[in-house]
């Protein structure tokens, strides 16, 4: 995917006049940095202190280090797994191949690959992924666990690679500073983790290659940070690298200098970015616990270096703690609401670790649960590592004396009823600052679970780049579980992490008071001429979901999506849909009456145009049913869906 010049002045639109202005200086930067790389300073006596505390290894539980070693065992014989794409090469990779298309990105000045265009460059999160090196963290935290020296020796072997195949501002990794602060914290846990291996100082500290790729990555951080309307979760992750590089690495004349702006960077932003809810601003969960975990790594580097950080830091960190305990479903999964990537802030786990129960675990032995908090049973390596980083700290903060379920900043209510029944409302902004790039047209879109599978579901996000039509699909209003009029979006798409309009939600009702009938309303504008409103009502006696949507404005096309979740088959007869699915070899069902006025079709699997799908991680899809009713908006009636589950063995 290239961009147009239609797509630059979108763009352009969106943004003030201090970001355009930051942005031509950034220009001019980067064509004077293409003939004048500086060579980091001369650096002598450097050590590493910000080691782990004595016990934190062994306070690491059997079956996590089980996981983890059994990940790293994979790790070493060349398999993993990225965004659906299986791979066998890892014992020697190729950085800069992407494995999906076979394509290799060009060589040159970083800033003049054109990373967008797939057919150029191929997939660059394909690319990007393997280079932020959180499979060399889990191969170092096998090491610590088992001091078995062939990890360690691994980790140095790929290192040492990646440093030769990158020198400074050349080519596709030198492109984005997400990229790099997440890489330079992978980098401080990496010689965390290596520290009683007998060759980690040879390795960085003494090592002149790997002082210069530290020194320069902090300086390009410095240079060229994410600003205005993309200063989003890119600038936590830049400033929790800069800030734990510079508190670990503190090696250089400018180390000071750059931790001292790196946390005044993160302070700003982990409360920007953040609702006093709680909530991430950018409405989009993974992006949450993404800068949740960028935040907590932070907070123990800073304690591990003695550095003060702002009460505020912590306040917002345990404000989305609470937050994400707060609605999260019986089984720990939290919505599926916006953009989601798969992307981690620091990863030591192995696979099938729960990241959000990871999250509560690591936030329980930070600030301490509540008592209304889930239970969390699963166990994790990194919840220890970083509890025994991270100092207690009183904080002068009043929490959540009950679960909360309606958060009004951010415009979300969980509604909860028996049998776990779970159901997610969306009456927030649209997205995060002018360009909103992780948001989805989904306004008063609702998402239903019943015992942690998803009935009523979101169906992810699937691809940002090279495939502008599945992009398309899976952020528009048809693959959201909400109205479309006139066959057009809510919002109207500038590109694929660009709108150029926005609707505009209110709540007008949201009673989960619990006393027998929850109940939600809320209204968008975001179709011109006409008001969609929505009301959402969960009675617990009858286990019934009502849904009615009322359209002010006559004589439009209505389309109305339900998005099945993939574990639920669906017979549809008329406008009657019966749901069947299994749970823990139990057999559920439930009944799913839909408007009558509108003409149902269920669809699955289908591709020109795409409709039917359900992603349940980043480049991966599977065929889902969805059940669209198609007719016209008459200004008066409503259309009236009751969801109605059945007990358990269909009774």
């Amino acid at each position: 995917m290239t961009m147009s010049a239609g797509w630059y002045l979108r763009r352009l639109s969106r943004m003030g006049p201090r970001e355009v202005a930051g942005r031509a200086g950034d220009a001019v930067r980067r064509r004077r940095w293409r003939s004048a790389r500086p060579d980091c300073p001369s650096v002598t006596g450097a050590r590493f202190t910000a080691v782990l505390p004595a016990g934190a290894i062994a306070a690491v539980p059997p079956d996590a280090a089980k996981r983890l070693v059994a990940e790293a065992d994979r790790l070493m014989y060349g398999h993993a797994e990225f965004f659906g794409v299986v791979r066998d090469d890892l014992t020697d990779p190729d950085w800069w191949c992407d494995p999906k298309t076979g394509r290799r990105a060009p060589w040159g000045y970083a800033f003049d690959v054109p990373y967008r265009n797939e057919d150029a460059v191929g997939d660059i999160k394909q690319i990007w992924e393997l280079s932020r090196h959180q499979y060399l963290t889990v191969l170092a935290a096998a090491y610590a666990i088992t001091e078995d020296e062939r990890y360690a020796e691994r980790v140095a072997k790929h290192l040492r690679s990646w440093w030769a195949a990158n020198p400074p501002l050349r080519g596709v990794h030198w492109i984005s500073g997400i990229e790099l602060g997440i890489r330079l914290l992978s980098w401080v846990w990496i010689r965390r983790l290596l520290d009683g291996w007998p060759g980690a100082a040879d390795l960085f500290e003494d090592n002149p290659v790997a002082l210069s790729q530290i020194w320069h990555h902090q300086r390009w951080l410095a240079a060229f940070p994410s600003r205005g309307s993309s200063a989003n979760n890119h600038v936590i992750a830049e400033a929790a690298g800069q800030f734990a590089a510079s508190c670990a690495f503190n090696w250089f004349p400018s180390s000071e200098r750059w931790r001292a702006g790196a946390l005044r960077s993160l302070e700003r932003h982990l409360r920007g970015n953040t609702y006093v809810s709680g909530l991430n601003r950018e409405l989009a969960t993974e992006y949450h616990g993404l800068v949740l975990e960028l935040g907590l790594a932070a907070v123990a580097e800073a304690d591990a270096a003695g550095v003060p950080v702002p009460a505020t830091v912590r306040l917002v960190l345990l404000r989305m703690t609470d937050a994400l305990a707060a609605v999260v479903d019986n089984r720990l999964r939290p919505p599926r609401q916006g953009d989601a990537d798969d992307g981690h802030g620091l990863v030591v786990d192995g696979a099938g670790t729960d990241r959000w129960a990871s999250l509560l675990a690591t936030g329980d032995a930070v600030f301490g649960r509540l008592d209304w908090w889930p239970a969390v049973t699963g166990t994790d390596v990194r919840t220890p590592l970083l509890a025994g980083l991270i100092k207690p700290t009183e904080l002068a903060v009043t929490r959540p004396a009950s679960r909360p379920a309606h958060f009004a900043d951010a415009g979300l209510t969980i509604l909860r009823g028996p049998d776990e029944i779970w159901c997610r409302c969306d009456g927030g902004p649209h997205g995060f600052l002018s360009i909103a790039a992780h948001a989805h047209a989904d306004a008063l879109s609702v998402e239903v679970r019943h015992d942690g599978v998803d009935v009523l579901a979101d169906p992810g996000t699937y691809c940002y780049h090279g495939q502008p039509e599945w992009r398309q699909y899976f952020r528009s209003t048809l693959g959201h579980n909400t109205l479309q009029l006139d066959g057009g979006d809510q919002s109207v798409s500038g590109g694929p992490f660009l709108w150029t309009r926005h609707a505009e939600t209110r709540v007008l009702t949201a009673d989960t008071s619990g006393e027998g009938v929850a109940r939600w309303c809320a209204e968008h504008d975001g179709y011109e001429g006409s008001v969609h409103r929505r009301r959402v009502e969960l009675t617990a006696e009858t286990r019934e979901l009502t849904v009615v949507d009322e359209v002010r404005g006559s004589g439009r096309r209505v389309r109305l999506a339900f998005h099945l979740g993939p574990a639920i088959a669906a017979d549809l007869v008329g406008n009657q849909a019966v749901l069947t699915w299994t749970r823990d070899g139990e057999e559920r069902s439930a009944v799913l009456d839909l408007p009558g006025q509108l003409s149902w079709q269920a669809h699955r699997g289908e591709t020109d145009p795409p409709l039917g799908w359900y992603s349940a991680g980043f480049g991966r899809k599977e065929p889902a049913t969805t059940l669209v009713g198609t007719g016209f908006a008459d200004g008066a009636e409503g259309f009236t869906t009751v969801l109605r589950f059945r007990g358990q063995g269909g009774t």
